[in-house]
């Protein structure tokens, strides 16, 4: 660890003035408060910055205050959240501007901040360093990277050990100074220099002259990467029931997987045209014409589904819990972009 330590005390030296010349202009930033840096960095989580821009800008329309975003509409916002995924974080944003709001102003300590629904390290360490300039280490995945690159670590970055000892490492190098832009550094060499896959760029690098990866041509060995986790498959047969001008669409329970979200009528595994006109029976409608079948997938952090769509014009009017919605009514709610294979093929008129 002494010797790690040492070759990260340059860092900073060579990092922040390489900032100055390279960083990337993105409104969390040039516009700073705990409300911003906090909302930027919850939709930052497993989604690339180009990806976050449009929803950040309309996300901050709506509501421009914790307090606005406390007193949501949950469907507004499930919609304004619609395609970023992992949707318990709008929930835990909402939940935890609902506390803040309550207490008047945002916490600025590390144990309150981490009590807030929804924040981890990282997040913690993102806000109290850029917002309120404390030298709080932010360690993502891009923070793992270059640390395991520069001290030519084969220590797997997954295991929960590992990288606290990296936050550690790095608590004992923040510069007081300017905590919040050596933070803000780390993920811009991480996002566009020292890069996850391919060849990273060694050559536009502040710390190549003593990066262990660099100088014993280790690059693509580091960081050290061993899930425990495999991820399993689930088979769904997924329906686009059409009726007129409308479509069914059913609410997720309020608990677990992409919870109180809309989605389209499924059953678990994969049905044959037969199998899936008795379904349909089972669920009180009739089909009158099979307009499509298709297969598609999304991936879950630990599930992938595997899915049989069917596109069907019907009769009837199925469940009682089954909402039939024209396209304006679709327009206000929410529907994960795991069903995205279906959505598109919704009429447009």
């Amino acid at each position: 660890m002494d010797n790690a330590l040492q070759q990260l005390k340059r860092l900073p030296d060579v990092l922040l003035p390489w900032y100055d010349e390279h960083r990337r202009v993105l409104p969390w930033r040039e516009e700073v408060s705990p409300y911003r840096t906090w909302v930027s960095e919850i939709m930052l989580q497993q989604t690339r910055v180009a990806a976050v821009l449009p929803y950040f800008q309309r996300f901050m329309a709506a509501f421009p205050t914790v307090e606005a975003l406390a007193a949501a509409d949950t469907e507004q916002l499930m919609k304004l959240w619609e395609g970023l995924g992992y949707y318990s974080r709008a929930r835990n944003l909402q939940k935890a501007a609902q506390i803040v709001a309550q207490r008047g102003s945002f916490p600025d300590t590390y144990e309150e901040v981490m009590a807030l629904p929804g924040i981890g390290d990282y997040t913690a360490g993102a806000i109290l360093s850029i917002a309120f300039g404390q030298a709080v280490p932010a360690v993502d995945g891009n923070v793992l990277r270059v640390v395991s690159r520069i001290t030519g670590s084969e220590d797997n970055i997954l295991d929960t050990k590992v990288r606290s000892r990296f936050r550690t490492l790095m608590a004992h190098i923040m510069p007081t100074d300017r905590p919040g832009e050596f933070n803000q550094a780390l993920m811009d060499l991480g996002a566009t220099v020292c890069l996850p896959s391919g060849e990273p760029l060694c050559a536009d690098c502040p710390a190549r002259q003593f990066c262990t990866a660099h100088l014993q041509n280790r690059q693509k060995e580091l960081p050290v990467r061993i899930s425990k986790t495999k991820r399993r498959t689930e088979e769904k047969t997924v329906f686009l029931l059409l009726r007129g001008g409308e479509a069914a669409l059913r609410q997720r329970p309020e608990t677990g997987l992409l919870a109180g979200l809309w989605e389209y009528p499924h059953v678990d595994g994969t049905l044959e045209e037969p199998e899936a006109a008795a379904q349909l029976l089972t669920w009180g409608v009739t089909p009158h014409q099979w307009v499509k079948r298709l297969r598609f997938h999304h991936i879950f952090t630990h599930i992938r589904w595997d899915m049989t769509g069917y596109v069907v014009e019907v009769n009837g009017g199925g469940p009682d819990d089954w909402l039939w919605c024209d396209k304006e009514d679709r327009a206000r709610r929410a529907v994960p972009a795991a069903f995205e294979g279906l959505t598109r093929e919704l009429p447009q008129g």
